[in-house]
């Protein structure tokens, strides 16, 4: 197993970044076939080989993730593809 940790500074208020975080949360259900959920503040979200959350808090995303064994050998792509996104909406 692999895992991906990542912390985002943003300024956006709670409706913003739950808003933002949803965009963010489809681009990852299209590109890599996850579903996601709310857990209050949390984006929980799922998939073949994947498991992880987006937790929102006050100037900051802390971004977790594990991944199985065959996706830990896509573990760059799908980083930079979270970190991508993360820049794009919370830029």
């Amino acid at each position: 197993m692999s895992r991906i940790e990542i912390q985002h500074p943003h300024g956006k208020t709670p409706a913003q970044s739950r808003q933002a975080l949803e965009e963010v949360a489809g681009k990852l259900s299209s590109r890599f076939g996850v579903r996601h959920r709310w857990d209050g503040d949390t984006l929980a979200f799922d998939g073949p080989g994947v498991d992880g959350r987006i937790a929102m808090q006050p100037g900051v995303l802390h971004v977790t993730a594990e991944l199985g064994f065959l996706m830990s050998a896509m573990k760059g792509p799908i980083e930079s593809e979270i970190r991508r996104v993360l820049s794009e909406r919370f830029a």
